[in-house]
């Protein structure tokens, strides 16, 4: 295997969670009262760096092994990831999820188990590497979730950030009104 591959999360997961981050957190400054606005704005904004970091984790392979980690930025709080070198790893373990699902773990000669990244960019190149540089069969291993799942929640996450601005477009030019009594 020559030089480093790397593999972020799957562009279509990334833009779903962000999407509903927004969906979800948008209207909240607009409901809180108006003197602690301000502070909900902020909380949004610190939110926002937290996902974007969580989304940020990203996977590299090389000639010694496989390594998830995050941005140097936000390593420092979130999870410091793990290296595995190619020749430790002995088995992938499966384990059913409570929605149905199947996750692998990555087991090694030592008995560590990291969890298989299962929710990268390129996922059928990353398990060819794993079966290349191993001797675990990657047989049958597929992603976490169909992308289907994503894009219908991305597409519903969509549809509510346009009623959400099309609801403050109604307020603001007068075509709808909150009920009486309402802090606004």
């Amino acid at each position: 295997m020559n030089g480093i591959e790397r593999f972020g999360l799957s562009p279509l997961i990334r833009f779903t969670l962000l999407s509903l981050y927004g969906a979800l957190v948008l209207p909240l400054p607009l409901l809180a009262p108006a003197e602690s606005r301000w502070l909900m704005v902020a909380g949004l904004l610190l939110g926002l760096v937290l996902v974007i970091g969580l989304l940020s984790e990203r996977v590299e392979t090389d000639a010694e092994g496989i390594q998830v980690l995050y941005p140097a930025w936000i390593r420092w709080l979130l999870r410091r990831g793990w290296t595995m070198r190619w020749q430790d790893i002995r088995a992938l373990v499966p384990v059913g999820t409570s929605q149905g699902g199947t996750v692998y773990y990555v087991k090694a000669v030592d008995l560590r188990h990291q969890l298989l990244p299962q929710r990268i960019e390129r996922f059928d190149r990353f398990l060819e590497l794993l079966a290349t540089n191993t001797t675990v069969s990657t047989n049958g291993i597929g992603r976490l979730t169909p992308p289907w799942t994503y894009q219908l929640l991305a597409g519903l996450a969509v549809l509510m950030i346009a009623g959400e601005l099309l609801t403050s477009l109604a307020l603001a030019h007068g075509w709808i009104s909150l009920p009486a009594g309402y802090p606004g």
